[in-house]
């Protein structure tokens, strides 16, 4: 049942990313229903593991992960029994449970309502639905260098002068 939840999340995002070429076969949820599906590896809720993750597959973390994972061109899930304290890198990241480190997507990083994240996130596109719990800031165009243009000594006594 919580399978159809990712699956509906995760396809809303790829058909957003439409004009982007996209990773072929990204419905990890049909993974056994078609031998042309990606590989999925599931770690389990009774599964801890401390260290690095590299992945060439998609993965969900129903345990507890203590270290980054990197799936580059592959989907991250953390489950709603899934913690992880360290770093992600995918291309889709998708939170349910809790996450103590830097989220980074190259398409799309979504925390849903039970989802508990300390953290920055870097992604093109972002969503936090409404009762995700979230610390932390967002970069949704990590190419262009924030703009703030700071008042002046000057402007800031002229304006002082002019409200009084």
């Amino acid at each position: 049942m919580f399978y159809n939840k990712y699956k509906k999340l995760i396809a809303q995002a790829l058909a957003t990313n439409k004009s982007k070429s996209a990773p072929e076969n990204t419905d990890v949820m049909s993974a056994g229903a078609s031998s042309q599906s990606p590989p999925l590896a599931i770690i389990g809720a009774g599964v801890k593991m401390q260290g690095q993750i590299v992945s060439s597959e998609n993965i969900v973390v129903d345990g507890l992960i203590e270290g980054s994972i990197t799936a580059e061109n592959h989907q991250v899930r953390v489950s709603d029994s899934g913690v992880v304290k360290g770093d992600i890198h995918a291309s889709v990241i998708l939170v349910e449970g809790s996450v103590s480190g830097d989220i980074s997507a190259n398409q799309n990083v979504v925390i849903s309502a039970s989802a508990n994240v300390i953290g920055n996130i870097e992604s093109p596109r972002v969503t936090l639905e409404d009762g995700a719990k979230f610390k932390g800031s967002i970069e949704m165009d990590p190419g262009q260098p924030a703009q703030v243009e700071l008042p002046s000594s000057a402007n800031v006594r002229r304006l002082k002068a002019q409200s009084s």
